[in-house]
């Protein structure tokens, strides 16, 4: 094995089980009654903050491309999620939560998918500060049609109307306009989440560790020299781009089936904002990095609450520090240090200090 696989494989393995480790704890609180409400209530948003993290990252981190937008697949997936939840019970009366939250999440991330398409033929040409403008304007742009949107289910089918509320009378209604996703049933668990959470792991891993995304990360590097070596730069943007347009759609139906309502302001430009900050926070192309911050960073305005008034600047105050802090040449040259010993234990090899000594 080289020693860049080496490498890989045990990124890999520690992320998968820091992952396993916190849900495993995390279980056991819940079973022993430990957990308070308030982080109960937090853990299938946090599992859908890291999913869009993780997605996030995929465009900024590995293809280079800045994305504003990501808040708008979550809306689209969210608001899929909510319909098809909906529609499976009042039009077949599936009573099986675990099979309707599946079926919505997949509904959801093929939709999310099929916009990532639509938006990302004629985006992906652009660069720097025109994609980030673009992908901007269609996160708006979607809100503003969900505003408008009024979707019902009257007799197993599902009747869809803009700008007027045109449905039949004995429709049940499931969207309704600005109030948003209404009449959902919160059917979304932590253990889902948890699943979802590992799938994307999974699919965004192994894409960035194959051949596709060498070629992803190559054009990001250098796209003059990766087009003169025949790399099709759009075809592997696309990839990149579409491919984290659906993992933000499960995470929206995942999101919004944890709740009674869903309405457009809650996927506005500033959620795109904070889901950048995670990406930004945990490291361009940093996958375990994306998982712990967005983690961190859902749970601390809880954490924060008892300042009240002050606890929103306190979480800025933190996170600068933190910025400050894990961007600081001396503290990462100390975290290396620290965690050498480990990485030496897990290669089958002996701390490099130790082996010193040995010599000596």
């Amino acid at each position: 094995m080289t020693k860049t696989k080496r490498k890989r494989l045990i990124y890999n393995l520690i992320t998968f089980s820091v992952v396993i480790a916190a849900y495993l704890i995390l279980q056991h609180m819940i079973d022993a009654k430990t957990i308070t409400r308030s982080l109960k209530g937090q853990l299938v948003p946090i599992c859908a903050w890291i999913v869009m993290a993780v997605s996030l990252n995929l465009v900024i981190g590995f293809s280079g491309e800045l994305s504003l937008g990501h808040a708008g697949f979550m809306s689209v997936g969210a608001y899929t999620g909510a319909v098809v939840s909906g529609w499976l019970l009042n039009a077949f009366q599936m009573e099986n939560t675990v099979l309707r939250l599946v079926l919505a999440i997949v509904a959801g991330g093929i939709l999310a998918g099929i916009a990532g398409v639509v938006i990302g033929i004629p985006v992906l040409r652009l660069r720097g500060d025109y994609l980030a403008i673009v992908t901007l304007a269609f996160g708006e742009i979607i809100r503003n049609l969900v505003n408008v949107l009024y979707i019902g289910t009257s007799e197993g089918h599902l009747n869809f109307s803009f700008l007027h509320k045109n449905l039949p009378e004995s429709a049940v209604i499931l969207v309704d306009g600005a109030k948003g996703a209404v009449k959902i049933k919160p059917i979304s668990t932590f253990t889902v989440g948890f699943v979802l959470i590992l799938i994307t792991l999974i699919i965004v891993l192994n894409l960035v560790n194959s051949r596709a995304g060498r070629a992803i990360q190559a054009t990001r590097d250098n796209r003059i020299a990766a087009e003169s070596m025949g790399v099709s730069v759009t075809k592997y943007k696309m990839m990149a781009f579409v491919t984290a347009a659906v993992l933000a759609g499960m995470a929206g139906a995942l999101y919004g089936l944890n709740s009674s309502t869903v309405v457009p302001t809650q996927f506005t430009f500033n959620q795109s904002i904070n889901v950048l900050v995670f990406v930004v926070l945990g490291g361009l192309g940093n996958v375990l990095g994306s998982v712990i911050s967005a983690a961190f960073l859902t749970v601390l305005p809880e954490v924060l609450r008892e300042f009240a008034d002050y606890r929103m600047l306190v979480y800025a105050i933190v996170l600068i520090l933190v910025m400050i802090f894990t961007n600081n040449p001396a503290i990462r040259s100390l975290v290396n240090r620290l965690i050498s010993p480990v990485k030496a234990l897990l290669r089958g090899r002996q701390p490099s200090a130790l082996q010193g000594g040995d010599k000596a």
